[in-house]
C-alpha cells in the first residue's frame, strides 16, 4: 500500500494539463476584462464617427 501512495506522489503525468487549463482560464479573464474596460470607449468612438458621416454631404454631378 505504501509503493502505491509513493507511485501516485511521484508520477507527474496530469501536471501539464492544469497547467495548460490555469494558463488557458488566466488568458480568458484577462480577456473578458479587456473588452469590459475598452467597450465603452469603443461605442463611443464608433457613435460619433456614425454622426460625423451622417452630418456629411455627398455633391452629385
Amino acid at each position: 500500500m505504501f509503493k502505491c501512495f509513493q507511485d501516485f506522489r511521484i508520477d507527474d503525468s496530469g501536471a501539464v494539463t492544469v497547467d495548460w487549463v490555469v494558463l488557458t482560464a488566466a488568458i480568458v479573464g484577462l480577456s473578458i476584462a479587456v473588452i469590459g474596460s475598452i467597450s465603452g470607449g469603443a461605442l463611443d468612438q464608433a457613435n460619433g464617427l456614425g454622426a460625423n458621416l451622417s452630418a456629411r454631404t455627398v455633391k452629385t454631378y
